[in-house]
């Protein structure tokens, strides 16, 4: 049995074979449509979340699959006290697989050392958010055709945003990788990602502030949010919220070819005119988000087509 906690969970042979199948999923839907048949997703989310959660569900609905689950950490027992480890021990009791969402760092790992079903980490706190990466490694290769030799634009939240730190340690695994870290000081990226991550592999990268100046030598462009859920001073956070917006003046010094991805949800860091470019391709990752899980949930599951 295994789980999926981290995106090094995976090797690189292995994230390219889920790259493949998610194609195929996307290319040939009907081929795959019940290949989980009277098997059950449980999703157990202790904070709120759109994409993440619908798109599980979604995900096993399209194998054939069902779903259970709790949205909210209020409308499950933890809100009486249970700990993550009763929760998914009796939840692995109903279902085969459980995607988990929780706002503290390695609530995934110690729900993996009790389960009896694989554990699909759905964002752990700050800390990481392999399906999300794995979303975005399936659209970096649909859009550039490779996942080797690109520069990354990072901009916005570097410091809490879990889905920069994830993408970043997926990424540094191919060669001929670059990042540029856009953002302010007070939420540049934290030392264990430049020191353990980038440093450590010999990354080129560097960090700057002004996000005009760099766009022209970006392959991609990262988009994210300054999240209010992460801070402790409101003030802060309204301070620094409206720091970067990506709109079409900014567009004009990116190259042609250059995508613009966003993890979503969006607030007001990309302007809507922006979503006519045929370079932002934010919602069409968002649909990669289901033929990815898609074919995770089959790998742990072992399941075929």
């Amino acid at each position: 049995m295994r789980h999926l906690l981290n995106p090094l969970d995976l090797t690189v042979e292995e994230t390219y074979d889920l790259i493949k199948v998610a194609e195929d999923i996307r290319e040939n839907p009907d081929k795959y449509c019940e290949v989980a048949k009277r098997k059950i997703l449980a999703t157990c989310f202790y904070e709120p979340s759109t994409r993440t959660r619908l798109s599980f569900e979604s995900a096993m609905i399209r194998l054939g699959g069902q779903v259970l689950g709790f949205s909210e950490a209020t409308s499950s027992s933890a809100s009486k006290g249970e700990s993550v480890s009763d929760t998914v021990s009796v939840v692995g009791c109903y279902s085969d697989i459980i995607a988990m969402r929780h706002p503290k760092e390695g609530a995934a790992l110690v729900a993996s050392m009790k389960s009896a079903v694989p554990i699909i980490n759905a964002g752990d706190g700050g800390h990481q958010h392999p399906t999300q990466t794995l979303t975005d490694l399936l659209t970096i290769h649909t859009y550039k055709k490779k996942l080797d030799n690109l520069t990354i634009g990072v901009c916005g939240d570097l410091k809490f945003g879990r889905t920069v730190h994830s993408l970043i340690t997926a990424l540094v695994r191919y060669p001929g990788v670059k990042f540029i870290l856009v953002s302010p000081e007070e939420l540049r990226i934290p030392e264990s990602i430049r020191e353990d991550v980038l440093q450590k592999n010999n990354i080129p990268f560097e960090e700057v502030e002004t996000l005009e100046d760099v766009m022209p030598k970006m392959d991609i462009l990262y988009m994210t949010r300054v999240q209010r859920e992460r801070f402790f001073n409101e003030e802060d956070y309204i301070r620094l919220k409206d720091r970067y917006i990506l709109d079409m003046n900014k567009m004009k010094y990116a190259s042609d070819d250059m995508i613009v991805m966003h993890p979503l949800p969006r607030v007001n860091e990309i302007s809507v005119e922006v979503d006519s470019d045929p370079r932002a391709v934010y919602f069409k990752q968002a649909q990669n988000g289901v033929y990815i899980r898609m074919a995770l949930i089959m790998m742990l599951l072992g399941l075929k087509a």
